[in-house]
């Protein structure tokens, strides 16, 4: 089973939306029985609080499930028990490594990487845009999912 955990700052936004696709990605392609996929936040601000009214709205617009979640902040722990941890951005990657104590296994990764991007993924927190935010999420979770499969 390839475990993957998605990371943003708070996980309400970008990493629960990501969640969602992933998981609607690898039903599609009748492969979910080969994942586990989960999110988490590098902060603590967030924490017990669900997705974020946007990511809903976005998601139930474009027919994807949203996944029931709680916001929970990653772990030391996570970085053995997960495949692939992506983080959504260059301060989550630098946040992750912090709390992972380094990537000594090669485990981390920004979204964006696997579509042949170092852009971060937007951030619709702070500009409210989902569908820019949905939009980066659908094709780094696609790529991703197209890397994983090969």
């Amino acid at each position: 089973m390839i475990k993957v955990l998605f990371i943003c700052h708070g996980n309400i936004c970008r990493s629960t939306m990501a969640q969602s696709v992933m998981t609607h990605l690898v039903k599609q392609r009748h492969v979910d029985h080969l994942f586990y996929i989960n999110s988490a936040a590098t902060s603590r601000e967030e924490i017990g609080n669900g997705p974020h009214y946007g990511t809903v709205r976005k998601l139930r617009e474009v027919g994807i499930p949203v996944i029931p979640h709680k916001a929970v902040q990653m772990t030391k722990s996570d970085y053995e028990e997960y495949d692939y941890l992506i983080g959504m951005d260059t301060a989550n990657i630098r946040n992750m490594q912090r709390i992972a104590g380094s990537d000594t296994d090669g485990k981390i990764y920004k979204l964006l990487t696997f579509a042949g991007s170092s852009r971060d993924v937007a951030d619709p927190w702070y500009t409210g845009d989902f569908d820019s935010t949905y939009d980066d999420v659908l094709t780094g979770c696609s790529a991703l999912l197209d890397y994983l499969l090969k």
